[in-house]
């Protein structure tokens, strides 16, 4: 049997509705379409509407130039409201322009006055297979949320798929998204994955961290400033709340934000316009935020460092992103992910962790969350020599210091005194030879040993270093 065969019983399935006035271009599309679809029509934007909710189309074939209403607003409206099916537009001949506006608006493809028959069912059945292959995206993501993964994020602890269910659900909702969560919990990746689950992923993502910018800085970042507007500011520079017209504007660590500013985010949230510092005249804005915070905002509302009718307006839905620490199931999970993903980056695709280095990563406080343990595997991976990464592979000072503070329980924790100095001198030595390249000369010297009598203490405890 042909693909063509089998594919048929789910095309009969599928239902096309035809919004067009002209009964007769509806009676030819629909008896080009009916053999193989479930065909319904409306003559106009208005019947349009009532069939839409009454049949549920997979297809909207679509005419531009209507009486009551034109096809054009009735697309844009439909794409506004977000739950709108494929749209082919339906347009006369030589309307080339009005058919690429149209496709700026949503529409999936256009169709122009005359076409042939077969050109119609072309145009239909790629459309249906567009729309198939993205349910199929769809039910695919919501699996792997089921599976603990959303998009570049990863945890099937409880806490975890919690938030990985609610950002999936509110997603295409066009609604603000407010995450709480401490540095390093994932803040912005969640935040990426719900635009691109929405219905502005087509649209830019547009990013703006309060915390890394001076507050003069921070406005004039956000809505942009007209030439002349202050000094220095020698042209017209547009903001990130107009760069992100259509899409979605992240504002990282927007407890950070000064009340001034907040109080003109406030106005732009409330008006959807936009005014540009050093400007006289505003223009709408179609703009989605996501923000998020590592402060309570609750309690700097408290403080009146923070206007509570903005933070209402920011937090339609708020998800809380857990510390590491509170979910520490997820660690050898986010382990493997990572030694895959920064064994392949630096050329060391047999990069794994050993039993005892997996407890120590179990068991660490990791006050920098996430981005901690990825930056402590990537340094340990760059500098261990290769094969299971062990616990004397991780760095003694700096971030991975708590990696030590339970690594140095280790030979204090064992009862045979000879196997604690052994354990305790293997992760000295390998410290010391890490500090110096490998040298055993120089690492010699720092430790107050000779040459001769450090090469046959690697001997004896089986640690291989470069040879100079």
């Amino acid at each position: 049997m042909s693909s063509s065969q089998t594919s048929k019983p789910q095309s009969r399935s599928r239902t096309i509705l035809i919004v067009d006035d002209d009964q007769t271009a509806r009676y030819g599309m629909r008896r080009a379409l009916e053999d193989r679809y479930r065909v319904c029509e409306a003559e106009s934007a208005s019947a349009g509407r009532t069939a839409l909710a009454r049949e549920n189309p997979d297809l909207l074939l679509l005419d531009i130039e209507m009486p009551e209403e034109s096809g054009l607003d009735f697309l844009r409206e439909l794409k506004a409201e977000g739950a709108s099916p494929l749209v082919i537009m339906i347009t006369a001949y030589g309307s080339e322009k009005i058919a690429v506006e149209a496709m700026k608006s949503g529409a999936y493809d256009y169709l122009p006055k005359p076409f042939e028959i077969d050109e119609l069912r072309l145009v239909v059945e790629r459309a249906l297979e567009h729309s198939a292959l993205a349910e199929e995206n769809v039910q695919l993501k919501r699996w792997l949320v089921s599976e603990g993964q959303f998009g570049a994020m990863i945890g099937s602890s409880a806490a975890m798929r919690h938030v990985f269910d609610m950002a999936d659900r509110v997603a295409p909702a066009d609604v603000t998204v407010l995450i709480q969560g401490e540095s390093g919990t994932g803040k912005e990746l969640l935040a990426r994955e719900i635009h691109q689950r929405s219905n502005r992923a087509r649209g830019p993502f547009v990013a703006l961290n309060s915390a890394a910018l001076p507050e003069h800085l921070t406005e004039s970042e956000l809505f942009g400033y007209e030439k002349g507007a202050f000094t220095g500011a020698a042209a017209m520079k547009r903001g990130k709340l107009e760069l992100a017209h259509r899409g979605t504007l992240f504002l990282d660590e927007v407890g950070d934000m000064s009340l001034a500013t907040q109080a003109k985010l406030l106005r732009v949230l409330e008006t959807r316009r936009l005014e540009r510092l050093g400007g006289t005249a505003s223009f709408d804005v179609d703009v989605r935020i996501v923000s998020a915070t590592n402060k309570d905002l609750a309690a700097e509302i408290g403080k009146q460092t923070f206007r509570e009718d903005l933070y209402y307006r920011l937090r339609v839905v708020l998800l809380q992103l857990p510390p590491l620490r509170e979910h520490r199931e997820d660690i050898p999970l986010l382990v493997n992910d990572f030694c895959r993903m920064l064994g392949a980056k630096h050329g060391r695709p047999d990069a794994g962790v050993s039993p005892r280095a997996m407890e120590i990563l179990r068991a660490a406080e990791w006050k920098g969350n996430v981005r901690e343990l990825k930056n402590a595997l990537e340094s340990a991976i760059v500098m261990s020599r290769g094969g299971d990464l062990l616990p004397e592979d991780f760095s003694l000072s700096g971030p991975g210091s708590m990696v030590q503070a339970a690594r140095e329980g280790d030979f204090l924790a064992t009862d045979d005194f000879r196997e604690a100095r052994r354990q305790f001198e293997v992760a000295f030595i390998k410290r010391k030879l890490r500090e110096h390249g490998g040298n055993v000369t120089r690492t010699a010297a720092s430790i107050g040993l000779h040459r001769q009598s450090l090469q046959e203490k690697l001997r004896e405890l089986g640690i291989q270093a470069e040879r100079d």
